[in-house]
């Protein structure tokens, strides 16, 4: 079978590069592999998983895992427990790297996270305690909020 093209090569413009093969900082990557790349999640799946519930804006809307993510695009991400992560990104990385170079890769505007005395804790019982009657089950619903 003969090639298509002539002299090897691909249709792209000079300069140009492939999905995978640019270097960091260059053109776009998926938001879920970048915000797995910079220690947002731990997992890619994770990141995936993410946008595909609604839990990632990129400049303000809610976007797929293969939204194409570059520089200066803002990222919110819902974690658990309802703590909301709002970071510009500086660079483009395609690979997970270390703490230290993934905390250079973006401008973290985050509101700080609530300090831990002041969040209470919910109905802790005692360890073999046993079941809760149904009175101390309608406290615990009482005290997180879950009337109804």
């Amino acid at each position: 079978m003969a090639s298509q093209t002539s002299g090897g090569g691909t249709d792209r413009a000079p300069g140009s590069t492939s999905a995978g093969g640019a270097p960091a900082g260059e053109g776009s990557v998926r938001v879920d592999s970048w915000i797995w790349s910079v220690r947002l999640v731990k997992t890619r799946s994770m990141g995936a998983a993410a946008c595909k519930g609604g839990h990632v804006r990129v400049n303000g809307e809610r976007v797929k895992p293969a939204y194409g993510v570059r520089v200066g695009d803002e990222v919110r991400l819902r974690q658990a427990g309802g703590r909301e992560r709002i970071v510009v990104v500086k660079r483009v990385l395609r690979k997970r790297v270390g703490a230290p170079v993934a905390a250079e890769a973006y401008v973290d505007n985050s509101p700080p996270p609530p300090p831990r005395e002041a969040v209470a804790p919910a109905g802790i019982r005692d360890r073999g305690a046993g079941r809760p009657t149904k009175r101390d089950r309608r406290e615990l619903e009482r005290l997180r909020g879950l009337e109804g």
